[in-house]
C-alpha cells in the first residue's frame, strides 16, 4: 500500500553530521524518498530505510547545479508516487535555502508539508570558531546577507550594513570577496577584522583571519576557497587566532 503524499524540509546543518537535530534524523528514517543537496554530508543517508530512494540534486552556490524548477517538480512527482519525501538541505531550509519557494510550489498540489529547522552556517560555523556574533559593547546585532543575488550584484543590504557596527555574515559570496573588500575600504574600514571559513565543521576545514586590508593575501596564503562564509566585524578579533595577528602587527609597527 502506497504511503500518503507528504513533504518534509529538513535542515542538515553546516556539514558535521552530528549537528543535525534528532527530529531531522527521525524524518530521514521515515522517508520514502530523500532529495539531498551538495552541501549535505552523505553520512546522514545511512539513517534511511533500505527501501528509500535517494536522489542527489546538486544545489551548490557559485557552481553549476540542478535547477530549482526541476527540484520543485521532483518533490511533487515523488510525493504523489512514493509517499513521504524528505528534502534534505544544508544549513537551515529558510536561510538562503529556497525552502520558502519549495513550499509555495508544493502547496499548489495540496500536499501536506512540515519543516525541521537546521543550524545555519551563519551561526553554527561562527559558534564553532568561538566568534560571538553579538558582544556587549562591541556588536548589538548581526546581519546575514547573501553574496549571490540573482543579477550578480552585491546585495543592496551590504551597502547598508557597512554603515553600521553590526557583525556581517555573508553566505555564498566568496567569489565576490575582492568587491566586498573594496566596499569596506571605501568606507575607511581597512582595519576591520574579517574571517573566512571554508568547509566549516568538517575535517578539511580551512580558515583565514585578518583585516580588510590583508584578507586577500591571507586567503591566498591559507588556500581558502569555496564553499566559504565571510564574517566581518570587531567581534572577529575575539577569535583565539587573532591574538597572533595582533602580535605580528605590533612587531611591524615597532610597538
Amino acid at each position: 500500500m502506497q504511503n500518503k503524499p507528504f513533504i518534509t524540509l529538513v535542515g542538515a546543518g553546516p556539514g558535521d553530521p552530528d549537528l543535525i537535530t534528532l527530529k531531522g534524523i527521525k524524518a530521514i528514517r521515515e522517508a520514502d524518498v530523500v532529495l539531498y543537496d551538495a552541501l549535505v554530508n552523505e553520512e546522514l543517508l545511512q539513517y534511511t530505510k533500505p527501501t528509500c530512494t535517494k536522489i542527489y540534486v546538486g544545489k551548490r552556490a557559485e557552481r553549476i547545479s540542478t535547477s530549482q524548477n526541476y527540484i520543485n517538480k521532483l518533490l511533487v512527482d515523488y510525493a504523489l508516487t512514493h509517499g513521504h519525501v524528505v528534502r534534505l538541505k544544508g544549513g537551515d531550509p529558510f536561510v538562503f535555502g529556497r525552502g520558502g519557494e519549495e513550499l509555495d510550489y508544493v502547496r499548489q498540489f495540496n500536499i501536506p508539508t512540515a519543516v525541521v529547522p537546521g543550524i545555519s552556517s551563519s551561526v553554527g560555523l561562527t559558534g564553532l570558531q568561538q566568534i560571538p556574533l553579538t558582544y556587549r559593547g562591541i556588536s548589538e546585532s548581526f546581519w546575514v546577507i547573501t553574496g549571490a543575488t540573482s543579477d550578480g550584484r552585491l546585495s543592496d543590504d551590504l551597502f547598508a550594513a557597512v554603515e553600521t557596527n553590526a557583525t556581517v555574515i555573508i553566505l555564498m559570496g566568496y567569489a565576490k570577496l575582492p568587491q566586498i573588500v573594496d566596499l569596506y575600504k571605501r568606507h575607511r574600514k581597512g582595519n576591520l577584522p574579517i574571517a573566512l571559513i571554508q568547509n566549516g565543521s568538517l575535517p578539511n576545514e580551512r580558515i583565514a583571519l585578518g583585516r580588510i586590508d590583508t584578507i586577500l593575501e591571507e586567503a591566498e596564503k591559507n588556500l581558502v576557497g569555496v564553499p566559504a562564509i565571510i564574517v566581518l566585524g570587531d567581534v572577529v578579533a575575539k577569535h583565539r587566532g587573532f591574538e597572533q595577528i595582533k602580535k605580528e602587527i605590533q612587531i611591524l609597527v615597532g610597538e
